[in-house]
């Protein structure tokens, strides 16, 4: 006798619901801060050619094909494999570890919301050398024209080689940071960052805590307005001295730099970071739509608006670089960072130097912010689903999710503190390079692909778009999941090792050994899921081995709708091939 008191599982109450979560995770801080510098350091208009290869190779088909995969199961990122291919399973478990990995951005959510703190003061506080925290050495940029600059008794010349700092700098470095010499000096807790953290994860709580009932009503807000801001920020930088300057740099094409692997490497990661592969959050938003809903045009439309976004985010940007390399008479190339090193010292110095200059630092870093929160709750939404699907009969229970989501953030936070010590940063740069890095990435990809594509049957999965969307996928994406994107994922994790440098930090420091052993651990424990996964169930099935990958191998027969009531309220397509297609 079915209890009652277990729900059924969630979905989004209107498409544009799902629209509004899915444009949200996938155009995040990557976009800003990272494409418009992957672009003028890799050829400008020539980096469009690469990236829009990968685009069409790994991204687009990747992010459809895991669409499909939610949408389809009715499942989040472990249980849906049991389907598909009970072999992969461990794909999903790898999903979850690099979610966690990736729980570290919330430390960029703490250093924004501590700018606009700052933001409402006037001056701004990184605007100039008469602070507690500047040394000797600062620098006031913003008042710099041509090449010398005067602070105090001392005067810099910017080919005189002195050791100095920018006022921005020493304010990110010696105020937000208080930066220690190394990841073995821990330090003091920063008390302002760990309350900023606290509050960006009393936020991401309160907006899933519902499930899609809170974060469908959330998204119109935090989905919208960084296109707002975005568009402010894009027409300010356009009008200002020295604008088209920066555009033309950030976008003028150098062919010579697409015989550089690095370059064509660096493209393949910045389309899988930015469209959100491998990470399990599109197959936990595609899970939560009904099953007719059209994912294959929804999917193509929010491609689109990632790569746009990404492109209009570097008008934006360069414009304001521009501005402020014509303003201080240098060259571009020394105001073009990317990173954490745009995002809090690069675009604050810009916006210092504008009239109301307070006014684009809030436009700023609320974008930053609201980026940041969409993707962060995106990946809370994936770890949470993904526990309840494996739990239902205890997870679907009232209040069983909002205690789990509680208990998990208060670990998740308390953890989170060492990110606020004088030795935080480095950490954190250790846990983004390996934690969840490319290479991680792209093995998860190529297995997504030979499971879906070979084991399920790229066929048998345009079938099904086919008959949940009424319209068959173009034959190119037959053709990528079944050859094109797992060699291209294939070949790039070959050559993210073949290409493989030392993580360093700003300034030289270079990590000690033991930082990198750590480092190198993390990345692999993001891999190795899959394979172990694989062995374990393999020894704990019956029969021969032949007959034990066999069963493994081949996808399970759908549940009925009364076998599967406590997972979805509406029938899935039941789309098995007759037994001599197996």
């Amino acid at each position: 006798m079915e209890d009652t008191k277990v729900g059924k599982r969630e979905q989004w109450s209107r498409k544009r619901e799902y629209i509004l979560a899915a444009a949200g995770n996938v155009v995040g801080l990557g976009n800003v801060w990272r494409f418009p510098y992957l672009c003028y350091k890799n050829g400008g208009g020539a980096f469009l050619l690469p990236y829009c290869i990968f685009a069409v190779l790994c991204g687009v088909p990747l992010f459809l094909l895991e669409t499909v995969i939610g949408q389809y199961t009715q499942e989040g990122a472990i249980t849906c494999w049991t389907t598909l291919c009970p072999l992969a399973q461990g794909t999903g478990y790898s999903i979850i570890v690099i979610q966690l990995y990736s729980r570290i951005y919330s430390i960029i959510l703490a250093w924004a919301l501590l700018y606009l703190i700052y933001c409402f003061r006037d001056p701004l506080p990184w605007a100039s050398c008469n602070n507690p925290w500047n040394t000797d050495r600062c620098v006031d940029l913003t008042s710099a024209n041509g090449t010398e600059i005067h602070t105090g008794n001392l005067t810099v010349n910017w080919t005189s080689g002195n050791l100095t700092k920018s006022s921005v700098s020493e304010f990110w470095e010696k105020q937000v940071l208080s930066m220690s010499g190394g990841i073995e000096e821990v330090g003091a807790v920063q008390w302002e960052l760990v309350l900023c953290l606290l509050a960006c994860w009393v936020a991401c709580y309160f907006c899933i805590w519902k499930g899609v009932r809170s974060t469908g009503k959330v998204v119109y807000f935090t989905a919208v307005f960084p296109y707002v801001t975005l568009a402010i920020l894009l027409v300010r930088g356009l009008t200002l001295p020295g604008a088209w300057q920066g555009v033309v740099f950030y976008l003028y094409p150098v062919p010579s730099r697409l015989l550089d692997i690095k370059v064509w490497m660096e493209a393949c990661a910045q389309v899988l970071f930015s469209y959100g592969v491998a990470s399990g959050t599109l197959i936990t938003l595609g899970s939560y739509n009904k099953v007719k809903n059209n994912c294959y045009k929804d999917s193509l439309w929010l491609c689109l608006l990632n790569s746009t976004t990404s492109l209009v985010a570097g008008f934006a940007v360069f414009s304001c670089l521009g501005f402020m390399a014509h303003t201080q008479g240098i060259p571009i190339e020394r105001v073009v960072d990317s990173g954490p090193g745009l995002a809090f010292i690069a675009f604050p110095q810009a916006v210092a130097m504008m009239p109301v200059p307070q006014l684009w630092a809030i436009c700023f870093f609320l974008m930053l912010i609201l980026l940041g929160l969409d993707t962060l709750f995106a990946g809370l939404e994936t770890i949470t689903s993904s526990v309840i699907d494996l739990f239902p009969a205890q997870m679907r229970r009232p209040w069983r999710r909002e205690i789990f989501l509680l208990f998990f953030c208060s670990v998740t936070f308390i953890l989170q503190i060492c990110f606020t010590t004088q030795g935080g940063v480095y950490l954190f740069q250790l846990m983004d390079y390996y934690g969840s890095n490319g290479a991680c990435i792209l093995f998860v990809s190529l297995v997504q692909c030979v499971a879906v594509g070979w084991a399920f049957g790229a066929d048998r999965l345009c079938d099904a778009v086919e008959e949940m969307t009424g319209q068959r996928p173009w034959h190119l994406f037959n053709v990528c999941w079944r050859y094109l994107t797992p060699i291209t994922c294939m070949v790039c994790f070959v050559c993210s090792f073949l290409e493989d440098t030392p993580l360093t930090s700003s300034g030289g420091y270079v990590f000690p050994e033991w930082a990198y052993r750590l480092g190198w651990a993390m990345a692999l424990s993001s891999v190795l899921p899959v394979p172990v996964y694989a062995v374990v169930k393999v020894c704990l099935s019956k029969g021969t081995l032949r007959q034990r990958l066999s069963s493994l191998w081949r996808p399970v027969r759908p549940k009925t709708k009364e076998e599967h009531s406590l997972n979805i309220t509406e029938m899935k397509p039941t789309l098995v091939p007759s037994p001599e297609k197996l």
